[in-house]
């Protein structure tokens, strides 16, 4: 599965982007797809995700009632609406594919990553 990060870029505190992940290779259809981000000098930490079947979401505390995630199976593609957005969500957002059973939290439950997208809020 390769994976395709985009829609980031640099937008004003209480503003919205909306992230999308597209695949090529395989359907997304049996796969967990989580984001995540990443700031210089610190560790990978988790985002959002939702279950293969597009029933269950997860969101970080930090995240949760701003953020969005959703997928579209038909398109082989998942979506981050971000919105109300703060300088501390700045990072590079990263998009994965899970296959197999794992928290959907932890980055090592992902086998595929794509490779990233600016987000700068500024305040």
């Amino acid at each position: 599965v390769q994976l395709q990060a985009s829609g980031g870029g640099l937008v004003q505190a209480g503003g919205s982007l909306r992230l999308s992940c597209a695949a090529s290779g395989r359907t997304l259809y049996s796969y967990g797809m989580g984001w995540f981000r990443q700031v210089p000098g610190k560790e990978r930490e988790f985002v959002s995700a939702i279950a293969w079947m597009g029933g269950s979401t997860y969101y970080a505390d930090s995240v949760k009632g701003r953020f969005t995630i959703s997928r579209d199976n038909a398109k082989n593609t998942v979506y981050l609406q971000m919105n109300s957005l703060k300088p501390e969500d700045t990072a590079i957002y990263y998009c994965a594919a899970k296959r197999y059973s794992g928290s959907y939290d932890y980055t090592g439950s992902y086998g595929y990553w794509g490779q990233g997208t600016q987000v700068t809020v500024s305040s």
